[in-house]
């Protein structure tokens, strides 16, 4: 090097945790690979490269070097065994990367540089010192107050996160003193972070106070007992050896012996076509665009390298040993998220303006604080009207990285909504770390004229025309390197999914919320908006009307819908920025990544196919219902001795009670009997005929109306089928739920309800398969509760109900009564669901003193059930929740009411949670597994339905010898590897035409 030439030196290993920490986690779509640090490694790297001259260093490098620690090993551990030992392993995801931006540096055509025993501090040093001797500047690439001492006239640091140089005044100003003292004051402070012991009391401030006051550590220390504060005298005077060591731990050596000569280091021209194939292996399309245009290469032409994951000896880093095994891959998840880039990649690092926490937790933590109190302003909001706003708004949405998104059509059915408009929010990073604007707006694409259908005049002037402002939302949906905010995200997805929109890189503020707060309120926009934001939105209905004079929001005036869903779209960001911390905070990321967010597009796919139902069988039953609840009324009005509207409450309990003197009869607060399905079924268990034929007619009336009547209506006028809708956020144990129509709760336990399910069929040339769990709940009881009587007769494949039995009353079990399984049956599940005696004698119409001794027996022989049951409630009034074996919480506050009955329910419900949870789970980690399974098997099955312990699949015939065991597999499989059961998942599977049979 000469006088003339500048020298960058990236403190690699600072940009890796950097980027990690910052940036939210974004695997590869093919396989799963995390890769959120690369991608933000490689993004940083690139604008240094290009944009050097327009920062606040404002030259372009003649040398550059990235430098990386080789291990946590240094030379300075025989100084100071205790050095950096309170350090943890990193984070399993972020162990395959540390290889990968090895290689990616090497992508970019720039040095490597790492050595064994020394730090890459030490590097750092060494080769700023020669550089400048040689007459050159050096500039490094960080803001690690370590790094500090280095600076000198020719010698600064940039902090490229904020744009900052510093130099030696910024040291000055920052700890007091001139970077040749840092030394001496980092000796004194000491470091909690890599354990450098220092002196205990002394804080920069008073540590820059005797520095100018004593000169130096030497003299400081030679002249302790002069210090009149008697605290601060003795402590340093104490601490005297350990001050001396603690200079040594952080003096850098700026002789380290180099590998890479000085020389070696001089910046060449970026190998375009190497660079692309790096990007495109790792799936980072925005920035692969980048690069293709800057280096005037065909992106198209050039084929993704092969690109080594290591996890073993290469895949080490500051906090893993070169040679320790780091243990098998995690399992790939599923998850789409993508890091902010640009501007909020930028900000959302460790800053140290205002006093804030310097740590990208603390900046999250600052955002979310400022997002909960800061005040809404409508009168910003911007209704988009023409392509260039459009365009503009959309690359400002690509540089921050980050936008809440939403969209407004006609309809809550995402399969037949229009889609009226969309709406987008963006936080501004660039002026403050915080994002404390947040610029909204709407666009409007298909807003008519007029009140309504009838008197609509056309569209409204001035809109963009819909395919192409669609053609440009889907390079903005599309983007990988773009996360994308809904709230409610799976109705979004399948409305743009409809448009040849398939989103990738999101976010959801419901789920998340779900996540953090299952069982403690609504996860509606409104709800959230009031709890976290303090803000109470603009309701719907105040827009569009209610009742008959009710508007579709097509013909809503543009400027209130953009004041309605700009709010919308910027009230999700706000709300994202409050949430996503508390995923961290509590420990519930990897439940929100592993079992929330990939489940989205799984589910919107399976609402889109939907499923093929035979109208001529739902016609045919509806008959024969009709005709056996008409048989019915004639048998109840014969009980009765008159005729009555059976329906009618009042006077279905004026009979039961009134006239007949049924007993166990109770008014309700206006007066009237109850006449609940409850009171029902307890009188026809007594035996009394009238009310068992009540509870009968009920039943064939509800499935006449509930499905084979109503089914008809829910057939898509254009697939022919019908389309369920599956909320992920209803339940508080994390149940899926099914509505228009509600599939799940069908019932087949009677013949008539498994006849509606005949109607459920296959299209031509295929069949149904269902595949089913097998007492997946009392499984995970075995497991949690670890039973090893259940344990082993799982493992072994015995009749788990017959088992119980005989365990219970000594019964054999060849040869064992239906009458003892049954019961034994009838105990097992409902344990689960905390049964009482009261319930198990309505079950058995045994006596409640029987019912009684049967829970007591079962209890003391298989106390590790009542145990679990006793830790659980426990743990649930301590903690106000419960949780899954996979960290799903379920919260019940009212476990501590006052109230003994809601107590009661509560404790009933946390003991259940953690089982029904637990299983819950399972099928969702299946769910997520299964479309990837069959695809990588070549097969063209596709699931459609999921019914809680079952999910139903659509299988050409050709490929059901093929596809059943791929299914159940997965299924078989679905806790693995993640949690180890210790009790095996069994999984049914059946083929046929209809769902009933395949059941």
């Amino acid at each position: 090097m000469k006088n003339g030439d500048h020298l960058f030196l990236v403190d690699g290993s600072g940009f890796i945790f950097r980027a990690f920490h910052a940036i939210p986690p974004l695997n590869r779509k093919s396989d799963g690979l995390p890769v959120n640090a690369v991608a933000g490694f490689c993004n940083m790297l690139w604008k240094l490269l290009t944009d050097a001259r327009d920062t606040s260093v404002g030259v372009t490098p003649t040398h550059f070097a990235v430098i990386f620690d080789y291990s946590s090993k240094t030379f300075r551990n025989g100084l100071y065994d205790q050095y950096k030992a309170n350090r943890t392993a990193p984070p399993e995801d972020l162990i395959p990367q540390f290889g990968l931006i090895r290689h990616a540096t090497r992508a970019f055509n720039l040095p490597c540089i790492e050595k064994e025993g020394y730090e890459a501090d030490d590097l750092i040093a060494t080769y700023a010192r020669l550089a400048e001797e040689a007459g050159a500047d050096v500039t490094i690439i960080s803001s690690d107050k370590d790094l500090m001492q280095l600076v000198t006239p020719k010698v600064s640091m940039y902090d490229s996160m904020k744009d900052k140089q510093i130099t030696i005044p910024d040291v000055i100003e920052k700890w007091g003193v001139p970077p040749e003292k840092m030394i001496d004051l980092q000796a004194m402070t000491g470091d909690s972070t890599d354990n450098v012991p220092g002196i205990p009391g002394i804080g920069p401030k008073t540590a820059a106070q005797l520095l100018e006051e004593y000169g130096d550590l030497d003299t400081l220390l030679g002249r302790a007992g002069e210090i009149k504060q008697q605290k601060r005298r003795e402590a340093i005077i104490a601490n005297a050896d350990m001050a001396r060591l603690s200079r040594k731990l952080v003096t850098l050596d700026k002789h380290t012996p180099l590998d890479v000569p000085l020389d070696e280091l001089r910046l060449d021209s970026q190998d375009g076509p190497r660079l692309i194939a790096f990007l495109k292996a790792l799936e980072f399309t925005t920035l692969t665009r980048r690069v293709a245009a800057a280096t005037d290469t065909d992106a198209e032409a050039v084929e993704p390298a092969y690109v080594p994951v290591e996890w073993g000896a290469q895949a080490h880093g500051p906090d893993l040993d070169v040679g320790e095994a780091a243990g098998p891959p995690p399992t790939p998840q599923s998850s789409t998220a993508t890091p902010p880039r640009g501007d909020a990649a930028r900000a959302a690092v460790p800053f140290l303006s205002r006093g804030r926490d310097a740590t990208p937790e603390g900046l999250a933590r600052a955002r979310a604080e400022f997002f909960a109190k800061a005040p809404f302003d409508h009168s910003s909001y911007v209704t988009i009207r023409d392509p260039a706003t459009l365009d503009r708004w959309i690359a400002d949405a690509r540089d921050a990285g980050l936008v809440g998104f939403d969209t407004e059509t006609t309809s809550l059915d995402a399969m037949q909504a229009e889609l009226c408009g969309f709406s987008l929010a963006i936080a501004d990073y660039a002026d403050d770390p915080l994002g404390s604007r947040i610029r909204a707006a709407y666009v409007p694409l298909t807003h008519k004229n007029g009140v309504g259908d009838l008197l609509g005049g056309g569209l409204v002037e001035n809109q963009i025309p819909l395919r192409e402002a669609l053609s440009r939302l889907k390079e903005l949906l599309e983007d990988p390197s773009v996360l994308k905010v809904a709230q409610n995200l799976k109705y979004d997805y399948l409305v743009m999914k409809r448009h040849g929109i398939t989103m990738q890189s999101y976010d959801d503020t419901m789920l998340m919320s779900y996540v953090i707060d299952a069982g403690n309120g609504a996860h509606g926009m409104d709800s959230l908006a009031e709890r976290w934001l303090g803000h109470t939105p603009i309701a719907y209905k105040d827009v569009t009307g209610t009742g008959r004079s009710s508007l579709t929001f097509d013909f809503v005036d543009i400027d209130r819908a953009t004041a309605y869903a700009a709010e919308d779209a910027d009230v999700t960001l706000r709300l994202w920025h409050v949430l996503k911390p508390q995923l961290a905070a509590k420990g519930l990321t990897r439940v929100y990544e592993r079992l929330e967010r990939p489940l989205v597009p799984v589910l919107a796919h399976m609402e889109e196919r939907g499923i093929t139902v035979d109208r001529q069988i739902l016609s045919r039953l509806s008959g024969e219902l009709a005709q056996g609840a008409a048989a019915l009324e004639d048998e109840i009005y014969r009980l009765a001795g008159e005729t009555f509207t059976i329906g009618s409450p009042k006077q279905l309990g004026d009979i039961l009670f009134g006239k007949m003197g049924f007993p166990g009869g109770s008014k309700t607060k206006t007066g009237q009997w109850s006449t609940s399905a409850s009171v029902l079924e307890d009188l026809a268990a007594a035996g009394h005929e009238l009310p068992r034929k009540i509870v009968d007619w009920r039943q064939l009336t509800k499935l006449k109306s509930t499905y084979t009547d109503a089914l008809p209506g829910f057939v898509h006028p254009e697939t022919k089928r019908v389309h369920t809708c599956f909320a992920l956020a209803a339940t508080t144990t994390g149940r899926l739920s099914s509505s228009d129509p509600n599939l799940q709760n069908i019932p087949i336990r009677t013949a008539e309800g498994r006849k509606i399910r005949t109607a459920f069929v296959a299209s031509p040339g295929n069949k149904l398969v269902s595949a089913d769990y097998s007492q997946i709940e009392l499984r995970v009881l075995a497991h949690v509760a670890d039973i090893p009587q259940l344990r082993q007769a799982f493992a072994d494949g015995v009749d788990i109900h017959a088992m119980t039995a005989s365990e219970m009353f000594g019964v054999p079990v060849e040869g064992m009564p239906s009458e003892i399984r049954r019961r034994a049956k009838a105990i097992n599940f409902g344990i689960i669901y905390g049964i009482s005696a009261f319930g198990l004698a309505n079950q058995l119409s045994i006596e409640r003193s029987e019912a009684g001794d049967y829970i007591k027996k079962y209890f003391e022989r298989f106390p590790g059930i009542r145990d679990y049951m006793e830790n659980t409630k426990a743990f649930a009034r301590e903690h106000g929740y419960v949780e899954t074996i996979f960290g799903r919480r379920a919260h019940y506050p009212d476990i501590r009411s006052s109230n003994p009955s809601m107590r009661a329910f509560n404790e009933r419900a946390s003991i259940n949670a953690p089982i029904q949870g637990s299983a819950a789970d399972i099928i969702r980690r299946a769910m997520v597994k299964m479309e990837p399974a069959l695809e990588a098997a070549k097969l063209s099955a596709r699931m459609l339905l999921q019914v809680h312990d079952e999910l139903i699949f659509e299988v050409e015939e050709g490929e059901i010898e093929r596809a059943v065991p791929v299914i159940v597999s997965v299924m078989e499989n679905a806790a693995m590897p993640a949690l180890s059961m210790k009790v095996p998942l069994k999984v049914d599977a059946r083929a046929a035409h209809n769902w009933d049979e395949a059941h």
